[in-house]
């Protein structure tokens, strides 16, 4: 009796050892838990005034843990050193916000979590969490309001920071370079809307950025910028519409260096076109060079002749912004061998050349040893034109539907400055047939000229354009099948290109319009209506 006894009392003790392990990871036992956590208290109370401590804790019902915190929390006004949010890798029942900073008397601070607070086991997110307090006697109440719009692209980015700065008599338009702003929040990942809230009265600059390295302020090089037009007063009932755009760089060059044997590259920043690079060092008679752009880096490649036995050279960059002297070392390499790179390949559209391109810079071309064929063996007539900076020529030449191109150029028809010269090179190319493209037709209603008309990609890249200046129908022709996007841009200038907009000179980006995305099909027209709105 007492060894049954016993296996009874084993078998009770191991059935209720795995009904209790079974309770516990039960699948399928009960919904998924889809709510969020909630707040049980906040010490101090969130919305406390007269606050001069150094800690805030908020406590849960349940674990939670933080997510993304670098990109989601947004403090307003931003503080110079960040404070420390724990926990951070782990999960807890509360969280430890502390102050490292000295803040602002008579300030009001928001703490916008964003969507970074989330259950420990399903990860539902405690969504925007604000937590509130003030160092003064009251908890600043007024708001500005708006939206975000790309100045180029259908859609903005995401994650833009909105800020405003106070103008007071230390304002200047320089600040937004040195210092953060006075109020800020930031659109996440979610919408392109904006509530910069908790303001005092006052008068403020609105802005918006992309900002690259979060440090809240703006880096031409790296950050998008939008501005309001004018100051704003608040209270206000406005809401503001910020057109976020990328500034073309001003110009700056970088230190030059020898790449090799007798070829320096000239690095710089923003347009190169007005970019002088002149020789101060005494130089030989016979003394030649040329400059070309680097294709793969934003390089100016000065090449220069007779070898010069001296240990640097002297030049100077000049630019209508800048004038900057360099010393150059020098020393012996090895000089560049010709090498030619031909475009298209495959297959050629009817607007675009044939393109030969040299590694090193072209001196002559000899038109008498190169052929251009079609698949009939007709001999057909091109003409050249020679870009010197991108020491490329084009051959220009009429093409037909359906056909194929020979082009034979024998030795030496090309000659470099080093006077090496091509080995004999064969390329071949063909157009489509008619029923392989189609074709879309544009009717634009009130419309101010001039305009430019942009096919793009999903991802705004121009596959094809025109530049548009009087109400006839514009054709687009021998369209490759495919999804195109119609952005217009209005070319107030008549330059023939997109302008973004300046901060510094306070000019605004040209206007953009967007239309809904078009189907192009093989051997098909597609007429379209673009319709305008008078602004």
């Amino acid at each position: 009796m007492n060894k049954t006894l016993s296996n009874f009392i084993l078998i009770v003790f191991l059935s209720l050892f795995f009904i209790n392990c079974a309770n516990r990871g039960t699948p399928g036992g009960g919904p998924k838990d889809e709510d969020p956590p909630v707040i049980i208290k906040s010490i101090p109370e969130n919305y406390s005034t007269h606050f001069s401590g150094n800690e805030i804790k908020i406590y849960f019902n349940e674990y939670v843990k933080i997510k993304d915190l670098q990109k989601q929390l947004i403090i307003s006004p931003p503080m110079e050193t960040q404070p420390e949010v724990t926990p951070l890798g782990g999960a807890s029942k509360y969280i430890t916000i502390k102050i490292h900073d000295t803040l602002q008397p008579n300030t009001t601070y928001a703490f916008n979590f964003g969507n970074s607070i989330t259950d420990n086991n399903e990860g539902n997110p405690y969504p925007y969490y604000r937590y509130v307090l003030s160092t003064g006697d009251y908890i600043d109440s007024l708001s500005v309001n708006g939206n975000i719009v790309d100045a180029l692209k259908k859609q903005p980015e995401t994650f833009v920071s909105v800020a405003l700065y106070e103008v007071d008599s230390t304002f200047n338009d320089s600040i937004i370079y040195k210092k953060p702003p006075k109020y800020i929040t930031n659109t996440l990942d979610s919408v392109t809307t904006f509530s910069i809230e908790n303001l005092k009265e006052g008068k403020y600059m609105l802005i918006a950025l992309k900002d690259g390295n979060g440090d809240n302020k703006f880096q031409q090089k790296t950050d998008q910028i939008a501005f309001y037009k004018e100051f704003i007063d608040v209270p206000t009932d406005s809401t503001y519409t910020l057109k976020l755009f990328t500034e073309d760089l001003d110009f700056r060059s970088t230190r030059p260096r020898l790449l090799s044997g007798e070829k320096i590259a000239f690095g710089y920043e923003g347009d190169y076109w007005n970019m002088a690079i002149n020789i101060t060092s005494k130089t030989p008679p016979e003394f030649e060079y040329r400059i070309t752009k680097d294709p793969t880096a934003d390089s100016l490649l000065y090449w220069y002749k007779p070898r010069l036995e001296v240990d640097s050279l002297l030049f100077k960059v000049a630019h209508p912004t800048l004038e900057k002297d360099y010393t150059v070392r020098i020393s012996e390499q090895k000089r560049d061998s010709l090498t030619i790179q031909a475009s298209p390949s495959g297959t050629i559209h009817f607007d675009e050349p044939f393109r030969i391109a040299g590694s090193t810079p072209f001196t002559s071309i000899d038109l008498s040893k190169i052929t251009l064929i079609d698949k009939d063996s007709t001999q057909i007539a091109f003409t050249t034109d020679f870009d010197t900076i991108t020491n490329t020529y084009a051959f220009n030449f009429d093409k037909k539907l359906d056909n194929a191109y020979s082009i034979q150029i024998l030795p030496e028809a090309f000659v470099d400055f080093f006077d090496n010269k091509n080995d004999t090179l064969n390329y071949f190319i063909k157009t489509k047939k008619a029923s392989d493209f189609g074709y879309a037709r544009f009717t634009l209603v009130n419309v101010k000229y001039p305009v430019i008309i942009q096919l793009t990609n999903k991802d705004g890249d121009v596959k094809f354009e025109k530049f548009v200046e009087n109400p006839d129908p514009v054709d687009f022709l021998n369209l490759d099948p495919g999804t195109y996007y119609i952005r217009v841009i209005h070319d107030a200038n008549g330059n023939k290109k997109y302008d973004p907009g300046n901060y510094l000179k306070k000019i605004q980006p040209e206007r953009v319009s967007h239309f809904k995305e078009m189907e192009i099909r093989a051997d098909w027209g597609n007429p379209e209506t673009l319709q305008f709105i008078s602004k």
